[in-house]
Protein backbone atom coordinates (compact mmCIF):
# COMPACT_ATOMS: atom_id res chain seq x y z
CA UNK A 1 0.00 0.00 0.00
CA UNK A 2 1.57 3.47 -0.70
CA UNK A 3 0.52 6.40 0.60
CA UNK A 4 -1.80 8.80 -0.31
CA UNK A 5 0.51 11.60 -0.07
CA UNK A 6 3.02 9.43 -2.40
CA UNK A 7 0.77 8.77 -5.28
CA UNK A 8 -2.73 8.83 -5.79
CA UNK A 9 -5.31 8.13 -8.20
CA UNK A 10 -7.40 10.43 -9.53
CA UNK A 11 -10.29 10.56 -12.39
CA UNK A 12 -10.45 13.28 -15.03
CA UNK A 13 -13.58 15.30 -14.93
CA UNK A 14 -14.71 17.45 -17.98
CA UNK A 15 -13.32 17.81 -21.69
CA UNK A 16 -10.32 20.74 -20.51
CA UNK A 17 -7.38 18.53 -21.35
CA UNK A 18 -8.87 16.68 -24.42
CA UNK A 19 -6.83 15.00 -26.56
CA UNK A 20 -4.64 14.13 -24.31
CA UNK A 21 -6.60 13.44 -21.14
CA UNK A 22 -9.99 12.76 -21.63
CA UNK A 23 -13.40 12.80 -19.96
CA UNK A 24 -13.50 10.06 -16.75
CA UNK A 25 -10.01 8.60 -17.56
CA UNK A 26 -8.19 7.08 -14.21
CA UNK A 27 -4.90 8.61 -13.38
CA UNK A 28 -2.15 8.55 -10.98
CA UNK A 29 -0.98 11.72 -9.62
CA UNK A 30 2.86 11.39 -8.15
CA UNK A 31 2.70 13.83 -4.94
CA UNK A 32 6.92 14.17 -3.84
CA UNK A 33 8.56 15.74 -6.77
CA UNK A 34 7.41 18.85 -6.80
CA UNK A 35 8.84 19.38 -2.56
CA UNK A 36 12.01 19.05 -3.84
CA UNK A 37 11.70 21.07 -7.65
CA UNK A 38 9.77 23.00 -9.85
CA UNK A 39 7.30 22.05 -12.49
CA UNK A 40 8.77 21.77 -15.75
CA UNK A 41 6.50 23.61 -18.75
CA UNK A 42 4.27 21.48 -20.11
CA UNK A 43 3.98 19.03 -17.08
CA UNK A 44 0.40 18.48 -16.18
CA UNK A 45 -0.04 19.04 -13.03
CA UNK A 46 -3.06 18.85 -10.41
CA UNK A 47 -3.67 22.03 -8.09
CA UNK A 48 -6.18 23.59 -5.85
CA UNK A 49 -7.07 27.08 -8.27
CA UNK A 50 -6.87 30.23 -6.04
CA UNK A 51 -10.13 31.23 -3.71
CA UNK A 52 -11.56 27.46 -3.77
CA UNK A 53 -11.77 25.69 -0.54
CA UNK A 54 -8.90 23.09 -1.09
CA UNK A 55 -11.72 20.18 -1.78
CA UNK A 56 -12.00 20.06 -5.16
CA UNK A 57 -8.57 20.39 -7.51
CA UNK A 58 -7.91 21.20 -11.35
CA UNK A 59 -5.61 19.01 -13.35
CA UNK A 60 -4.32 21.22 -16.16
CA UNK A 61 -0.53 21.90 -18.37
CA UNK A 62 1.89 24.22 -17.00
CA UNK A 63 2.75 27.06 -19.76
CA UNK A 64 4.56 29.69 -17.96
CA UNK A 65 7.48 29.69 -15.49
CA UNK A 66 8.32 31.52 -12.05
CA UNK A 67 9.46 34.89 -13.15
CA UNK A 68 8.24 35.08 -16.97
CA UNK A 69 5.61 37.22 -18.89
CA UNK A 70 2.77 35.37 -20.22
CA UNK A 71 1.12 37.53 -23.27
CA UNK A 72 -1.60 35.61 -25.33
CA UNK A 73 -2.42 37.63 -28.79
CA UNK A 74 -4.89 35.95 -31.19
CA UNK A 75 -3.95 32.06 -30.59
CA UNK A 76 -0.42 32.45 -29.85
CA UNK A 77 1.12 32.49 -26.47
CA UNK A 78 4.25 34.25 -25.90
CA UNK A 79 7.06 33.54 -23.18
CA UNK A 80 9.36 36.70 -22.53
CA UNK A 81 8.19 38.08 -26.08
CA UNK A 82 9.07 34.93 -27.87
CA UNK A 83 6.33 32.85 -29.24
CA UNK A 84 6.08 29.13 -27.66
CA UNK A 85 6.37 26.92 -29.82
CA UNK A 86 3.80 23.88 -28.19
CA UNK A 87 1.45 21.47 -30.24
CA UNK A 88 -1.20 20.53 -27.16
CA UNK A 89 -3.96 23.62 -28.06
CA UNK A 90 -6.67 21.32 -30.12
CA UNK A 91 -8.34 24.92 -32.32
CA UNK A 92 -7.64 28.90 -32.02
CA UNK A 93 -8.48 30.28 -28.59
CA UNK A 94 -11.60 32.36 -28.32
CA UNK A 95 -9.97 34.48 -25.66
CA UNK A 96 -6.65 35.23 -24.12
CA UNK A 97 -8.44 36.23 -20.75
CA UNK A 98 -6.05 37.80 -18.05
CA UNK A 99 -3.15 37.03 -20.67
CA UNK A 100 -4.44 39.79 -23.37
CA UNK A 101 -2.29 42.32 -21.29
CA UNK A 102 1.05 40.93 -20.02
CA UNK A 103 1.13 38.57 -17.11
CA UNK A 104 4.04 38.56 -15.13
CA UNK A 105 4.08 36.11 -12.59
CA UNK A 106 6.48 36.28 -9.55
CA UNK A 107 8.30 33.75 -8.38
CA UNK A 108 6.41 31.14 -7.20
CA UNK A 109 3.58 31.15 -9.85
CA UNK A 110 3.02 29.25 -12.53
CA UNK A 111 0.43 30.01 -15.75
CA UNK A 112 -1.49 26.81 -16.76
CA UNK A 113 -3.93 25.81 -19.24
CA UNK A 114 -6.08 23.12 -20.45
CA UNK A 115 -5.47 21.50 -23.87
CA UNK A 116 -8.75 21.76 -24.89
CA UNK A 117 -8.52 25.27 -24.54
CA UNK A 118 -11.82 26.78 -24.93
CA UNK A 119 -13.64 24.30 -22.53
CA UNK A 120 -11.14 24.93 -20.15
CA UNK A 121 -11.30 27.16 -16.82
CA UNK A 122 -7.28 27.54 -16.06
CA UNK A 123 -5.05 30.99 -16.05
CA UNK A 124 -6.77 32.91 -18.14
CA UNK A 125 -9.72 33.48 -15.84
CA UNK A 126 -7.77 35.25 -13.24
CA UNK A 127 -11.28 35.17 -11.07
CA UNK A 128 -11.65 31.75 -10.69
CA UNK A 129 -8.29 30.61 -11.04
CA UNK A 130 -5.31 32.71 -12.08
CA UNK A 131 -1.83 32.12 -11.83
CA UNK A 132 -1.35 29.43 -9.38
CA UNK A 133 1.23 29.43 -6.79
CA UNK A 134 3.42 26.60 -6.16
CA UNK A 135 2.45 25.79 -2.78
CA UNK A 136 -1.37 24.85 -3.98
CA UNK A 137 0.05 22.29 -6.62
CA UNK A 138 -0.76 19.06 -5.74
CA UNK A 139 0.85 16.38 -8.10
CA UNK A 140 2.17 15.32 -11.20
CA UNK A 141 0.27 13.57 -13.65
CA UNK A 142 2.37 10.22 -14.40
CA UNK A 143 0.25 7.38 -15.59
CA UNK A 144 -3.07 6.48 -17.06
CA UNK A 145 -4.57 3.57 -15.64
CA UNK A 146 -8.01 3.32 -17.07
CA UNK A 147 -9.11 2.48 -19.67
CA UNK A 148 -6.94 -0.67 -19.98
CA UNK A 149 -6.59 0.19 -23.78
CA UNK A 150 -5.19 3.87 -23.29
CA UNK A 151 -3.02 2.69 -20.18
CA UNK A 152 0.68 3.96 -20.17
CA UNK A 153 2.92 6.66 -19.03
CA UNK A 154 1.47 10.27 -19.40
CA UNK A 155 3.85 12.54 -22.09
CA UNK A 156 4.62 15.71 -20.79
CA UNK A 157 7.12 17.14 -23.43
CA UNK A 158 6.28 19.06 -26.33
Amino acid sequence: VVPRYVIQRTQVDGRSMMNTLHDKESLLVEKVTYHFKDPDRFDIITFYPQGRDHEEYYIKRVIGLPGETIQITGNTIYIDGEVLKENYGREPMESGGIAEESVKLGEDEFFVLGDNRNESVDSRDGEDVGVVKKENIDGHAILRIYPFSEFGMIKNNN
